[in-house]
This record gives structure tokens, C-alpha cells and sequence, in this order.
């Protein structure tokens, strides 16, 4: 039997004999679906969920480091999109809800960096979303501060975090991730130590700009796909910095 989470013009569906945070000890199958109705109050449109996921490590001591970027983005998109993060499930912190009539689960994954694969592959098994709705964001020292990139896949990019969750994929790198420039060590400054310091003021208005244009980029690809605004998005966070 199938009971219904009410989020706005959506069904959110699962069975009665699961629940959030408990392991499946039967055969059926999740599945999270948002439909429009008709004007014959038939179904008229199903939507495939999005996954999303934020880098970071946990605790207070990681809070507003470089490498926590990717958690910050989700808060963001929480606060924005009125998502709650408010259950534990598969090691990670979650949230169900919708970006327009889409389905959506925010989550944050709450082992430590090198493990967040352990979150994103059961999650994605048991909502049963593709990989081409399994949206990764976190932070990326080939990009400079404050400069987003969307892609549709891509390698790891020698990111533990990344290449965790790529392990907990089967190896698949076809799902799209959302990198967020830190830029690079100054100097010969340890690469650690960089990623777990916190952002100067400077740098932290820069990041929280991006965070509004993030919320904004990902709205875009959920209700439109990989589609000419995401390429134009692409291009105008290029040059964000270029004076002409």
C-alpha cells in the first residue's frame, strides 16, 4: 500500500512497510514520482526525482572551510526552495520536496569527505534515481573563487570525495556535478590545510554571491535539463570576472 508525502502539486509516494531509515526487508521497490493532473483529474505528466548532493565533512570544525562549499550550496537551496533537512538516512542528513513540480531529495552527507559514496549509491538505489539525475556539488581548485561550473559528467579530478561516490556508482562518471571554484593554495601553502581554512572577507563574498547564482543554476537544470541557459549560464561564470 502506498501512502503520500504532500509537498505543493506533487505526491511524493512510498510503501507502508518502509520507512526513513530503515532497510528494506522485502521486495519492493521505492519509487518517488511528482503528476500533474489533467482537466480530466487523470494523470498527466510524471517527473523522474533529482538527487542532490553536497560535499563537506561534518561538525562545527569543518563549518565555513573551503571544502565545505558543497553543504553550504544545499543549505542554500534548502532556505531558498523551503526544503527542510530533517531526517538521517544512508549516513546522510535529507530533505524531500520539489523545485517547481519536480521531486527532489537534498542531501548532505554526513561520514567524512573520503566517504561520501557510502550516502549517494544507497541513496540513489533506493529512490531509484538515474545517474543523469544524481546532481554532485563541491568545491573545485581549478576554478577560481566564487566561479561555478555545471556539467552533465566528468572525471574526478583527483577530488576523494568525488572518487568516493564514483566507487559507490560502479565506477560511472555520466552524472552531473555542479563545482564550485575555491582556487588554488597560495604559494607553497599545504593543500590540506588551504581547504580546511576558512574563506577571508573578500572570498566569502564572492562564495556567497555564488551560492545565490548556484540555487538559481540548478532551479534551471532541474526543471530544464542541460539545455542553451545552462551553456549560457557556463559562459557568463567564465568571464565573471573579466572586465570589458
Amino acid at each position: 500500500m502506498l501512502h503520500a508525502i504532500s509537498v505543493p502539486n506533487t505526491c511524493i509516494l512510498y510503501p507502508r512497510s518502509r520507512c526513513f531509515g530503515q532497510r528494506n526487508r522485502g521486495s519492493t521497490r521505492l519509487c518517488v514520482r511528482a503528476s500533474l493532473l489533467d482537466n480530466n483529474d487523470g494523470f498527466k505528466v510524471e517527473y523522474t526525482p533529482w538527487l542532490i548532493v553536497g560535499l563537506g565533512n561534518p561538525g562545527n570544525k569543518y563549518h565555513g572551510t573551503r571544502h565545505n562549499v558543497g553543504f553550504e550550496m544545499i543549505d542554500q537551496i534548502s532556505r531558498v526552495e523551503g526544503i527542510a533537512l530533517n531526517t538521517i538516512q544512508s549516513k546522510a542528513l535529507i530533505g524531500l520536496g520539489a523545485i517547481g513540480e519536480v521531486p527532489i531529495l537534498l542531501a548532505k552527507p554526513q561520514a567524512y569527505m573520503n566517504f561520501s559514496g557510502e550516502s549517494v549509491g544507497p541513496l540513489a538505489a533506493y529512490y531509484q534515481v538515474p545517474l543523469r539525475h544524481i546532481l554532485l556539488i563541491y568545491d573545485e581548485m581549478s576554478l577560481p573563487n566564487g566561479v561555478l561550473r555545471l556539467q552533465p559528467k566528468g572525471g574526478h579530478g583527483h577530488h576523494n570525495g568525488v572518487k568516493s561516490v564514483m566507487g559507490h556508482l560502479d565506477g560511472c562518471r555520466e552524472f552531473p556535478r555542479l563545482c564550485i571554484g575555491i582556487g588554488n593554495p597560495p604559494g607553497s601553502m599545504d593543500m590540506k590545510a588551504y581547504l580546511l581554512q576558512k574563506f577571508s572577507s573578500v572570498e566569502r563574498n564572492q562564495i556567497d554571491a555564488a551560492l545565490e547564482q548556484g540555487v538559481e543554476a540548478v532551479r534551471t537544470l532541474v526543471l530544464n535539463g542541460f539545455s542553451h541557459k545552462i551553456t549560457k549560464f557556463n559562459l557568463g561564470q567564465k568571464y565573471k570576472y573579466h572586465k570589458v
